[in-house]
């Protein structure tokens, strides 16, 4: 089981290395078992989706759009 055991530095590396890549099933299943038992790896997965989801409306952003 500790194979599944991660820390949360750990964590919060692979949620970044996410964005860029795949990650092989083991991460994804260790990452699944941290986000469910910790309170703050969540909340900062929430704020890496955030800014994702911000840079890409900024990508898209015109301003031609707003004139």
């Amino acid at each position: 089981m500790k194979l599944m055991r991660r820390t949360c530095k750990q964590v919060t590396a692979l949620l970044v290395a996410r964005e860029d890549r795949s990650l092989p099933i083991v991460e994804r299943i260790a990452l699944r078992f941290h986000l469910a038992a910790c309170r703050a790896c969540p909340v900062f997965e929430r704020q890496l989706l955030t800014m994702r989801n911000g840079l890409r409306a900024w990508r898209n952003y015109s301003t031609r759009d707003n004139a």
